[in-house]
C-alpha cells in the first residue's frame, strides 16, 4: 500500500508517516518499481501502537522502547511496567500542578471586584507572585 493509504488506515498523516520514519520509529519501507513507499500490514499496526502510544503520552523514546520490547515476544515485561509506570508517576504529577494552578486561578478571579486595569487584583497577582496564594510554584525565567 501506498503512503496515503497507510496513513489512512491508522488515522494518521502522510507527513507524520514520514516524521516516524526519519527518526526511526517506523523502518523505511521497499520501493515500488516507480519508487512509491510499499507499506504492509505490519506497518499499520505499528503506526496504530505509535498514535495510540502518544494519545496516551507517551513520550518518543519510551514509544521507541516499548517498540523494541514487542520485538521480544517472550521477553520478560517488567520493563514494560515500568515505563507504563514511569509515565503514570508523571501524568499524576501534572495532575497535581494543573490543580494547584486551578486553585490559584480560582482565587485570583475571587479577589478580582472589577474596576480599572491599574487596581485589579489578577493584574497585580500576575505581576508579583507575593500576591499569589503561593499555592504554585514561582517560574523562574
Amino acid at each position: 500500500m501506498k503512503i496515503g493509504d497507510l496513513a489512512r488506515a491508522a488515522g494518521s498523516s502522510s507527513e507524520t508517516v514520514r516524521y516516524y520514519e526519519r527518526i526511526g520509529l517506523l523502518p523505511r519501507p521497499e520501493r515500488t518499481g516507480s519508487n512509491y513507499r510499499d507499506y504492509a500490514a505490519r506497518d499499520v499496526e505499528r503506526l496504530a501502537f505509535i498514535r495510540h502510544a502518544r494519545s496516551l503520552g507517551f513520550e518518543l523514546e519510551d514509544i521507541r522502547s516499548l517498540l523494541t520490547l514487542a520485538e521480544q515476544p517472550d521477553g520478560d515485561c517488567g520493563q514494560v511496567d515500568a515505563i507504563a509506570t514511569r509515565h503514570l508517576t508523571s501524568v499524576e504529577d501534572k495532575i497535581a500542578r494543573l490543580e494547584r494552578l486551578r486553585e490559584e486561578l480560582t482565587l485570583m478571579l475571587r479577589q478580582c471586584r472589577g474596576g480599572q486595569v491599574s487596581t485589579c487584583r489578577i493584574m497585580g497577582a500576575m505581576s508579583d507572585h507575593s500576591h499569589c496564594g503561593a499555592s504554585h510554584p514561582a517560574i523562574q525565567a
